[in-house]
């Protein structure tokens, strides 16, 4: 899969997110990067021989204060490389995708780690 492809399925994964969770999300850009840094890997508590599919770096919606001001946008950056390994096939790409970018703005909203999964085993009861 080309760079470019798989950047236009992380605008698409985003425009699938429901409009009432987009309209939500303030001062937070999405990135894709390659693969992750060491320092990414630490910030995101990954052990040795693991990796990230995707990391929220920034102040949480629910973190923000009157201070809040002129600060440069949060970022989530998707993984290409880990994801394109992990993936058997191209539909599986799109879903883990489309399951990281939300995984990752959910942490934007406030959401921590186990909130999150909890969240996501939520959803994938609603989807079976």
């Amino acid at each position: 899969m080309t760079k470019q492809r798989f950047e236009e399925l992380v605008d698409q994964a985003w425009e699938e997110i429901p409009q009432t969770f987009r309209d939500r999300f303030e001062n937070v850009a999405v990135f894709v990067q390659d693969e992750p840094t060491r320092e990414q890997l630490q910030r995101g508590g990954v052990g040795p021989g693991y990796t990230l599919f995707g990391l929220y770096e920034g102040v949480p919606l629910d973190r923000r204060g009157h201070g809040y001001t002129m600060a440069l946008p949060d970022r989530v950056t998707l993984f290409e490389g880990p994801i394109l390994r992990a993936a058997r096939s191209p539909q599986e790409v799109w879903t883990l995708v489309y399951d990281t970018l939300w995984h990752e703005l959910a942490h934007h909203l406030g959401m921590s780690e186990d909130e999150v999964r909890q969240a996501e085993a939520r959803r994938q009861c609603d989807v079976s």
